[in-house]
């Protein structure tokens, strides 16, 4: 069976819901969400069929998929002097943000139940975007890669600015500036990486690179990959790139936040693996420390801030920031776990996050609050969003049998391993993370009540369907990890070898 053009038809299925959009009325609201999320199943299932694929025990590369794309040619006809191809590929860490993508991006289309006016352009920007993610993920040439990451900035931007909340231009334009600068070094990036080796195709330039005859000197790449983690570290964020993601999450809606923080952020640690930790492994180690250093800073700085916020989406803001730190700690580990770690904090944590930040939307769209004071014994008018809420912040702070546990156990056991009294300073993070969320959470559940919850209505139908499935998830990753672990085994072995692993 020929599976070449399964990647292209996962990757751009979203855009057949684009043109059925566009030629719907603007006014019909409910055939028009309907659509919308029917759009997001044909990626979801082909990622699961994928998925289904690699457990039957055969090749990803069976996906794989090179075809000629832009060829400038001068006076040597036979070898163009400029070639980019139009390649996707998958890998096992490929595999699982596709499906984490699939899966967000079509529970995120439920949550859009909440959206209240200009439906038709909504869905438009967020099929948009959901092309942009799956093509980011899946991409095997940097200028392709590029291409995609710039197609998610502009739906992002109007998704935000848009249908967000009272100060959404700000936040919109923040976000735009913030991830501008970082595509603009990632760019120059990719443009020396071209100039110097004459291709963008991520598997050549790592056999160019590691060539000690390269055309690429250690200082250069050296270089390249400062400027790689700071692209990528506004992405992330890395502390102090990060004031934007404070004002997005705040400000956006329930499906573009859930987005956000479940996905777009991801892009950040995705490329910090692929690229700077897969195309300069000897500069990756030389920086170590100091990833590990913005690491412990971010742990630390998000949770002591997510300590004193009034507001519940500060606080998961803040937690956002943190728990990226320990991503960036399990990478400057340099070692199998410490790497393993990081990608299952990167699976997590877009779980989780978008679990919180769904049930948080539902709480201001049946309170107009987000503030921890005001909602001050919601378990009696909404216990089992409140029990939802609570399950959430447990597998946030890393409880035992949930997916938090597994990915913050293997980063922090890599640390140890190489720098422990750094790691022994971080674990202060872990446990701010268990003060902040179960300060905030009993606050809101069980806290002095400011308003009654009579008549407001608990978690209801379809709402049912985005909190069970993450929270099913969650809790499989915890309690059976292999269903990530296997996939990346063949990552890991790639990376571990130019790690010295």
């Amino acid at each position: 069976m020929n599976l070449h053009a399964i990647l292209s038809i996962l990757v751009f299925s979203p855009l057949l819901g684009i043109a059925v959009l566009a030629l719907m009325p603007k006014d019909q609201e409910k055939s028009i969400k309907l659509v919308g999320f029917l759009a997001t199943l044909p990626a979801l299932l082909i990622s699961l069929a994928a998925y289904a694929h690699y457990l039957a025990g055969k090749h990803l590369s069976d996906f794989s998929v090179s075809v000629e794309w832009i060829h400038f040619r001068g006076m040597n006809v036979e070898a163009p002097y400029f070639a980019v191809n139009y390649e996707l590929a998958l890998s096992g860490f490929q595999l699982l943000l596709v499906v984490l993508t699939a899966v967000v991006a079509t529970l995120a289309s439920i949550a859009a139940r909440y959206v209240k006016k200009e439906w038709k352009g909504f869905f438009m920007l967020f099929l948009l975007l959901e092309v942009g993610m799956l093509g980011v993920f899946t991409a095997e040439n940097l200028i392709l890669f590029f291409i995609f990451f710039e197609v998610t900035l502009i739906p992002t931007f109007f998704l935000i600015g848009k249908w967000g909340y009272f100060e959404r231009e700000k936040a919109a334009y923040s976000f735009l500036i913030y991830n501008g600068l970082g595509s603009a070094v990632l760019l120059i990036v990719i443009m020396i990486l071209f100039a110097k080796t004459g291709t963008t195709n991520i598997n050549i330039l790592k056999d160019i690179l590691a060539d000690p005859s390269a055309p690429v000197s250690g200082d250069l790449k050296l270089g390249l990959l400062i400027a790689l983690l700071v692209a990528f570290g506004v992405k992330l964020p890395i502390f102090p790139l990060h004031s934007w993601m404070l004002r997005v999450h705040v400000q956006a809606p329930v499906p573009t936040v859930m987005i956000h923080s479940g996905i777009l952020l991801k892009i950040g640690a995705y490329g910090l693996i692929r690229f700077g930790m897969g195309l300069f492994p000897e500069q990756f180690d030389t920086l170590s420390t100091l990833i590990a250093v913005l690491g412990v800073i971010n742990l630390l700085y998000g949770a002591f801030l997510a300590f004193i916020q009034t507001d519940f989406k500060m606080v998961l803001a803040y937690s956002s920031i943190s728990h990226m730190g320990i991503v960036l700690i399990g990478l400057a580990a340099m070692n199998e776990a410490g790497v393993q770690g990081a990608i299952f904090q990167v699976i997590s944590h877009g779980l989780i996050s978008a679990l919180l930040f769904f049930i948080v939307g539902v709480l201001y769209e049946r309170t107009d609050t987000s503030l921890i004071g005001n909602l001050g014994g919601m378990a009696k008018g909404m216990p089992v969003a409140a029990g939802f809420l609570l399950a959430g912040a447990m597998a946030s702070l890393g409880l035992p049998g949930m997916s938090g546990f597994v990915s913050e156990f293997m980063a922090f056991l890599g640390l140890f391993k190489e720098m422990p009294w750094l790691a022994a300073v971080g674990t202060i993070g872990i446990i701010m993370t268990a003060a902040y969320l179960l300060r905030a959470v009993l606050g809101m559940t069980f806290g002095k009540s400011h308003r009654e919850f009579t008549g407001v209505v608990d978690l209801k139908g379809v709402e049912f369907v985005p909190v069970v499935v993450l929270m099913l998830l969650i809790v499989l990753i915890g309690v059976y990890p292999s269903v990530l672990s296997s996939p990346l085994q063949a990552t890991l072995e790639t990376i571990m070898p130019g790690l010295g692993g």
